[in-house]
């Protein structure tokens, strides 16, 4: 048996694991399953255990090794399991030598080896050459958070906010672009914070437009979540001049109300948010935006839930990611008044509901057009607001321009009628 991962969460996490299988194996591991876990919900932790409990049936042979935000903030609870031979933390998991011992049979004092992670202040750059059974790749250009959102546990999995300089990253995607990937989204944990910590201080509007000049052949290039109050000027610029940027955002939300915002302890108001989505929307008509909506957030009520509900219809988001509110120990909202989670839940439903209704009324509007779309897998691919299509007889990595012929529940289906520019 190879190394063999498993990974739950973002898409830094999906980068991070085809880094930590490649630094395995430099390492001489084999026989073994990396679990890249996450944190974000209690929910999340129970899957990584689930998980953990099923490597080790599926593999009772092989080396459990357990890593990411879940592992770093509770890391004796993943030691404390029988299953587990070594639990490394976020900053370990991306360096060969954190295998070393289980390589050479090392005894080892004790299994968990996680590091404080708040002393970290540099991000090392990591070439991949891809990412298996993607069509798009993910490169990772910031890691960490210095901001303090009252609910996020994350920050404490992460640590502080650090950059990748700029020209490791250009030189990812040039590597990326001359291995066939026609997408590359840019992600890391606060995207927005990107540059205060390198030589210049450049900004993320400026690092896209640096990609986008040094490497000419990227055909798409998409950014994942971002705390829009931070957008500077230069990406502003690069949305209205730049098409190979996608006009597709998703905004960390979290809650349409003034008063959650508040005690979320967010750097944006309702009308903020909104303010920067009619300027986007000004510069790039057809830009679309997703957000991340927490429901049921402690001291939430009905009136407060109700802007929040509103938001959705008001701003078009159109791909929603919602949680019902997950108290996470050692944050300030767990000790605020609680909301019942059977509220939390349906107050979720209600939130998903209007999300799929802006989705399917995105979808009746796009046909008949003809789309660029990117084939992934299973016979479909996505257009450049990131909305599904299904395209028969198309391969994964094709670049195409489609006839969008009808929607569906699920997205779009549409025929080839040539290949893209």
């Amino acid at each position: 048996m190879a190394v063999e991962t498993l990974t739950f969460g973002c898409r830094l996490n999906a980068y991070e694991a085809t880094v930590m299988k490649a630094e395995a194996e430099k390492a001489g591991l084999d026989n073994a399953v990396l679990i890249n876990t996450c944190a974000v919900t209690e929910e999340a932790v129970r899957q990584a255990r689930r998980a953990v409990r099923k490597a080790r049936r599926d593999h009772p042979a092989a080396r459990i090794i357990v890593t990411g935000c879940a592992a770093q903030t509770q890391a004796r609870s993943f030691g404390d399991m029988e299953e587990v031979d070594l639990v490394i933390g976020n900053n370990d998991k991306m360096q060969a030598a954190s295998y070393a011992p289980l390589v050479f049979g090392t005894p080892l004092n004790d299994k968990v080896q996680v590091n404080d992670i708040m002393s970290v202040r540099e991000t090392a750059g990591h070439l991949i050459e891809g990412m298996d059974g993607r069509a798009r790749a993910f490169v990772q250009v910031q890691n960490g958070c210095d901001h303090r959102c009252t609910f996020c546990i994350i920050p404490f999995g992460r640590g502080p906010s650090r950059s990748v300089p700029m020209g490791v990253v250009v030189e990812q995607v040039k590597k990326l672009v001359a291995n066939g990937y026609g997408e590359v989204v840019l992600t890391g944990v606060d995207i927005t914070s990107y540059g205060p910590d390198l030589p210049g201080t450049p900004s993320l509007g400026k690092l896209v437009q640096a990609i986008l000049r040094h490497v000419p052949d990227l055909p798409r290039l998409r950014i994942s979540s971002i705390d829009s109050i931070e957008a500077d000027a230069a990406l502003y610029d690069t949305v209205a001049s730049e098409r190979r940027l996608m006009p597709h955002m998703h905004l960390s939300l979290q809650s349409g109300d003034d008063m959650v915002l508040k005690r979320m302890k967010r750097r944006h108001s309702r009308d903020d948010a909104l303010a920067i989505m009619a300027k986007l929307r000004a510069l790039r008509p057809e830009m679309v935006f997703g957000a991340d909506i927490i429901a049921g957030f402690p001291t939430e009520d009905d009136a407060m839930f109700a802007n929040t509900l509103a938001i959705v219809s008001e701003a078009r988001l159109t791909h929603l990611h919602v949680f019902p509110y997950s108290p996470r120990e050692g944050t300030p909202a767990a000790r605020m008044p609680q909301v019942s989670q059977s509220i939390a839940r349906e107050r979720a439903k209600l939130l998903r509901a209007a999300g799929e209704a802006e989705f399917k009324a995105l979808c009746a509007s796009r046909v008949g057009r003809v789309e660029t779309v990117l084939m992934e897998r299973n016979g479909v691919g996505r257009t450049e607001q990131y909305l599904p299509v299904r395209v028969p007889a198309a391969q994964p990595g094709d670049l195409l321009a489609v006839r969008i012929m009808a929607s569906r529940d699920a997205g779009l289906v549409g025929e080839a009628v040539r290949e893209a520019a």
